[in-house]
């Protein structure tokens, strides 16, 4: 069983940053990805972003240009860089790790406000 550690997440004014980071009881170095996923209320959890097993980051067309999701092997942690922040934004973030098994993260929550 591999746990996530969610932090980062707070209110924020629209046009502002905030750094999300997942920190797993596992090592992240050789699974397949670690991802962000969102839900906003009435709304299905959506993909943010992805970091794959060599490098590549794949993001959802809304973030693209604004969010950086980035990982350092060494602490199992994985960080979602989100600037320019719109309210449109606002969700509960999860932590996606996709190994052998998927694990997910408790959620933490993002709110921005116009």
């Amino acid at each position: 069983q591999v746990q996530l550690v969610e932090s980062g997440g707070g209110l924020v004014q629209a046009g502002g940053s905030l750094r999300l980071s997942c920190t797993a009881s596992e090592s992240i170095f050789s699974i397949f990805s670690m991802g962000w996923y969102r839900q906003a209320p009435g709304k299905q959890r959506e993909l943010v972003a992805a970091i794959i097993f060599g490098g590549s980051t794949h993001y959802a067309d809304s973030v693209k240009g604004r969010f950086t999701i980035s990982r350092d092997n060494a602490k199992n942690t994985v960080y979602l860089q989100m600037n320019s922040l719109k309210p449109e934004d606002t969700a509960v973030y999860y932590c996606n790790y996709n190994g052998q098994r998927k694990y997910w993260g408790q959620g933490t929550q993002v709110t921005v406000s116009s």
